[in-house]
């Protein structure tokens, strides 16, 4: 086996695992929204968001593992576990931990999202905008590719995305799908008095 193989393996898992969160983001994005309403929509939209999403986490559990792997720079399991553990670029590497566990926390709170009060769902499901953005920017302070040009142009269309679709998400936030109109309550009738 080529020594660099493990390399290789992070660098691609690691952008292609970028690449699948904001898939993932922006489609959650457009399943928010009046693009398809809720009584409307196939169920296959939603079942393609969480193929996103799982296919997300098993890219980043692949570079995780593709890390400790690669002998060139030595991460343990507690530099890819702990935040700030790792002595080669702590920071960059923090960020990446803190979205991972962020991305996870997301995966197995919409897994059992059927026994949680939706507000506690939806609060930690918004964290996936904070997940892109911490992953970003490890990708941007860690990642060996930042200087290549390919990787500029398409992060930078990745987060010009995620921004515009972020902000007009929040723009719309107070719009709500239109749900049915009350019956009107019958007004109770008078008694007739002897």
């Amino acid at each position: 086996m080529n020594p660099q193989t493990w390399w290789y393996l992070t660098r691609a898992s690691g952008i292609v695992a970028w690449l699948m969160l904001t898939a993932s983001v922006l489609w959650g994005v457009v399943l928010s929204t009046r693009a398809f309403p809720h009584r409307r929509r196939p169920a296959w939209l939603l079942d393609l968001h969480r193929w996103l999403g799982a296919l997300t986490v098993a890219l980043v559990v692949l570079h995780v593992a593709a890390l400790v792997g690669d002998s060139y720079v030595h991460f343990g399991v507690a530099d890819v576990l702990v935040p700030m553990a790792s002595s080669w670029r702590p920071a960059a590497v923090a960020l990446g931990i803190v979205s991972a566990w962020l991305l996870a926390a997301v995966q197995v709170t919409s897994l059992v999202m059927g026994r949680l009060p939706r507000r506690v769902w939806h609060a930690i499901h918004l964290t996936s905008y904070a997940t892109f953005w911490l992953t970003a920017l490890h990708g941007a302070l860690a990642g060996s590719d930042r200087s290549n040009l390919l990787y500029q142009v398409t992060g930078a269309v990745a987060i010009v995305a995620v921004a515009v679709a972020s902000t007009y998400r929040a723009l719309n936030r107070g719009e709500r799908r239109p749900t049915r109109p009350r019956q009107p309550t019958a007004a109770p009738s008078a008694s007739p008095t002897a």
